[in-house]
């Protein structure tokens, strides 16, 4: 049975090495299950693929550029440098995925959600919709400048030297944060609570960027210490 037979015949597509093929013309209109298969540079450009799950599937380089993604689910595997420029991620769900170095310009995430995942250097600037959350990830080195978060609640979020400069996070709450050495250029932090947050030593840039937020009388204690001042 050939690919375009295989497609059309089934719904769950399990243990397939798909590596390097274009997808998009072969798949049926209904959501299909995609269990444990290599997509590596996989081409789903453009293709429907609303409601589709993606369980332990490699997705290095995996094109999803301009893609409907509606309410697709992602679960595991992952790879590096995945592209959803311009997809439709509306509801989107990425549970424990690795999306180091994913790219996510322009792509829609209205309620979207990212737990658990690996996020090392992914790029999510110029992406649109002010409601996708992030719980649980590592976006050490990430871009997301320009995104807006407010209101938003964060548990075990890494922002390490993270850019997150023009972001919105007012009225933010952190919980089992970091934000060590993050970029925070025009950033803006009122009523954002970050007093569960490690936030490291602050230059005076990033110390003006938090402007308006709120700390504890620990975190107060030691940026007035990298100053030269004691707290009694």
């Amino acid at each position: 049975m050939d690919l375009t037979e295989l497609l059309a015949e089934k719904r769950n597509i399990e243990d397939l090495d798909l590596s390097g093929m274009a997808l998009t013309d072969v798949l049926a209109a209904e959501p299909y299950v995609f269990r444990n298969c290599n997509l590596t540079r996989a081409d789903l450009s453009e293709a429907d693929l609303a409601g589709h799950v993606f369980d332990k599937c490699v997705l290095d380089q995996t094109d999803f550029r301009e893609s409907d993604l509606e309410g697709a689910r992602f679960s595991g595997g992952g790879g590096a440098k995945t592209t959803f420029v311009r997809a439709e991620l509306t509801d989107a769900v990425f549970t424990d995925t690795d999306l180091s170095g994913a790219r996510f310009g322009d792509a829609l995430l209205t309620d979207a959600s990212f737990t658990g995942c690996r996020m090392i250097g992914t790029s999510l600037t110029g992406s649109r919709g002010t409601s996708f959350r992030l719980s649980r990830s590592n976006l050490t080195l990430a871009d997301l400048s320009g995104c807006s978060f407010k209101k938003q609640e964060f548990e075990g979020v890494r922002f390490d030297e993270a850019n997150l400069s023009f972001c919105d996070f007012t009225g933010a709450v952190f919980t089992d944060c970091r934000l060590i050495r993050a970029r925070l250029v025009e950033a803006r932090f009122t009523k954002a609570d970050l007093r569960e947050a490690d936030i490291g030593e602050l230059d005076d840039g990033q110390l003006r960027a938090l402007a308006g937020a709120v700390i504890s009388s620990a975190q107060a204690a030691a940026i007035l210490a990298t100053r030269g001042l004691t707290v009694l």
